[in-house]
């Protein structure tokens, strides 16, 4: 009997759930779009990384049959790029259904051959003025290797001659242009072009000293390796050394070549002999336009009818942005809730603590922030205050390191002292302590999340954040501190769930106490919320919790090993997941604990790596009221019949289907919060 799905396997089903929000008629269609650039996106991470991984071990003398839940490693290659191919020729179907909805709204996408004579004049402008000075042009040479920069689209371009052998030339997609061209309308018709068939159209001018009987062209586009090289020279700093490994990225090892399915043979063939492409990279035959994230950034054309309504953020009742929220948390905790309340709440604590002259110090942990980051500004201002601000800022946040080197440059630059991480751990954990004079005393006040401290995401993120003065609590961020300052020193603690020491045994202790109730005959059950889960002894556990008969809930959004519903493995175990609008990103565990519920926030899925190659909290919420928010809100989500689908087994990504009332959980738990703002 099969225990687990391959966690790559499981990841591209996940994608599929992203890629039934650009399918779901539901969605404005701009909205749409938006999910195919999201899918595009994924997938293209996907190949720099676990696809990266997966061939490094093909390529060696191991199968990767324990690493991949009994899969072997070419095999599970061969069976990732079948499975892309389906996907990607699912996406070329809806996108030409999107847009022919769009031509309905009187927006349509026309090519180079379709340019009509009232937009001649405009695009040769654009391209002179705009495109033209941008392009990169490579005439291919017939012994050269060329070296095709990672996250970056091409046009192979064919010429053909009468009296001559025929010349290949690339053409490089500016990055810094916007990939759609708005035309000027005509009788109220939305025109739009790619800037491919931009360049197209212009190609007399490109090549206008090649005398060329014919010229054809084809898009792809080269995904590289994207794991950083740590190794290396030991005199190097370890920024230095995330430096260069981030712009070794740019021309690591290619894994896959995405091409347009109609390029003639003998191209193909030249690409493949130019780049060095062998058997283990995949090969994956697309449409005519690729590099399709682009549609993430799609203009909205003033038509804010085909995209969601933006939401309001709301008001957190007894916390307000115009007093005091340090005098607000040392009465009570506070949950904030993104998008659905604003994260201005937190950049107004930092902006106060910068401010404040009883403040004496602020210590925060940084995964990924925004590239004009408030939360930054905040920290140089309370340096230049004087306060002694302490920053451990993770170098190694997967494609943001360029940007948190930035960030920490600019930090140190102001007198903050940082922490650069520890040999071997990422630090993940999202967690700060500010320490203040209070009535000659000492008080700490702090927060913890489960998402980055990131004003961009905290748009589309939903996440909670924990504002506290709990001396317990705060004793114990600061002891995380402690040991992320000096890492050969173990601290112990009480109420915290700290990885990589500490989670495993802890959450397992949680499940057995289950199992140990549901024996005893007395009330149990697990709740959990994550965003993957890929750990083969928790799994284990929780089958073990589940052969008790122990109730368990969990909603994943998405990775998931596990297989729930299985007889006499899993039958006690339901998996769900909501992709709507928001990306569900919080990790909420809750465990019944004979009547009286245990509840933990955190920063760590249920994933190796949370659980024993990073530094990661989970913070146990002790008041009732915030209890109540995140069951009620657990149980709208588990509740939602209309973007909750289910996970593996016989159902695997079909929507919830039911009689209940219908709930869509992002739109009612807006509602549930908005009926407490009153």
């Amino acid at each position: 009997m099969k225990r687990y799905i391959n966690r790559e396997l499981s990841w591209l089903d996940f994608n599929a759930r992203v890629l039934q929000e650009a399918a779901d008629q539901r969605v404005p269609l701009l909205e749409r779009l938006r999910f195919i650039g999201i899918f595009s996106n994924n997938l293209d991470e996907f190949f720099q990384v676990r696809y990266a991984t997966v061939k490094r071990i093909a390529q060696s003398d191991k199968t990767g049959k324990k690493i991949f839940g009994g899969n072997i490693a070419s095999e599970l290659l061969n069976e990732i790029t079948q499975k892309v191919i389906a996907q990607q020729k699912e996406s070329n179907l809806i996108l030409d259904e999107i847009e022919k909805a769009l031509a309905l709204e009187e927006i349509y996408f026309i090519d180079e051959k379709q340019v009509f004579p009232e937009h001649e004049s405009f695009l040769k402008e654009y391209f002179i003025n705009h495109v033209s000075p941008a392009l990169m042009t490579i005439i291919l040479k017939e012994d050269e290797v060329q070296d095709l920069k990672d996250h970056s689209a091409f046009l192979v371009i064919k010429l053909v001659f009468e009296q001559a052998d025929s010349q290949y030339a690339l053409i490089e997609i500016p990055k810094e242009l916007d990939r759609f061209v708005v035309l000027p309308k005509i009788d109220e018709k939305q025109y739009i072009m790619f800037l491919d068939d931009v360049i197209r159209f212009h190609f007399q001018l490109i090549f206008n000293f090649f005398d060329y009987s014919s010229i054809s062209s084809f898009m792809i586009k080269v995904t590289r390796d994207a794991e950083l090289d740590m190794e290396g020279d030991v005199s190097k700093s370890y920024v230095n050394k995330i430096i260069e490994s981030v712009r070794d990225r740019i021309l690591a090892e290619p894994v896959r070549l995405v091409y347009d399915s109609g390029i003639d043979k003998d191209m193909l063939q030249l690409l493949k002999h130019k780049l060095e492409i062998d058997s283990t990279d995949s090969l994956i035959p697309g449409g005519r336009y690729h590099h399709r994230r682009d549609f993430m950034k799609f203009p909205n054309l003033h038509r804010q009818d085909l995209k969601y309504k933006q939401i309001e953020p709301l008001a957190i009742p007894g916390l307000s942005l115009e007093k005091s929220i340090f005098g607000a948390i040392a009465k009570k905790d506070f949950l904030l809730y993104t998008p659905f309340h604003s994260f201005s709440y937190f950049v107004k604590f930092l902006r106060e603590a910068a401010l404040d002259p009883e403040v004496i110090s602020i210590k925060i942990t940084i995964y990924r922030l925004s590239k004009i980051s408030n939360v930054v500004s905040s920290l140089i201002n309370a340096a230049k205050n004087g306060k002694k601000v302490l920053v451990q800022i993770e170098l190694q946040a997967r494609f943001d390191e360029a940007n948190n080197i930035n960030h920490a440059e600019q930090l140190e630059a102001a007198g903050v002292k940082l922490i650069f991480g520890i040999q071997g751990l990422k630090v993940h954990s999202k967690i700060g302590v500010i320490e203040k004079r209070v009535n000659d005393k000492i008080k700490r006040f702090g927060f913890i999340s489960t998402g980055n401290f990131n004003e961009d995401t905290a748009k589309v993120y939903t996440d909670y954040t924990l504002f506290t003065s709990n001396r317990k609590l705060l004793k114990e961020v600061n002891k995380v501190f402690n040991f992320l300052e000096v890492p050969y020193k173990l601290k112990k603690y009480k109420h915290l769930i700290v990885s990589p020491h500490y989670s495993a045994n802890a959450i397992e202790r949680l499940i057995d106490n289950e199992i140990k109730n549901k024996l005893e005959g007395i009330t149990s059950g697990i709740q959990l919320k994550m965003n993957a889960i890929t750990n083969y002894k928790l799994i284990d556990k929780l089958y073990e919790a589940s052969a008790a008969g122990v109730p368990i809930k969990m909603i994943v959004r998405g990775i998931c090993c596990l297989i729930p519903g299985v007889k006499g493995l899993s039958e006690h175990i339901e998996v769900v997941s909501v992709v709507d609008k928001f990306l569900e990103h919080p990790r909420v565990y809750i465990f019944e604990n004979g009547g009286e519920p245990k509840y933990y926030i955190s920063s760590a899925d249920f994933m190796t790596r949370n659980i024993e190659n990073r530094v990661e909290v989970a913070a146990p919420i002790y008041d009732l009221d915030l209890q109540n928010q995140i069951q009620d809100v657990f149980s709208l989500c588990w509740d939602d019949n209309i973007k909750g689908r289910h996970v593996n087994g016989k159902k695997g990504n079909r929507f919830i289907e039911n009689k209940k009332s219908k709930i869509r959980s992002q739109w009612a738990v807006y509602e549930y919060y908005e009926k407490r703002s009153e």
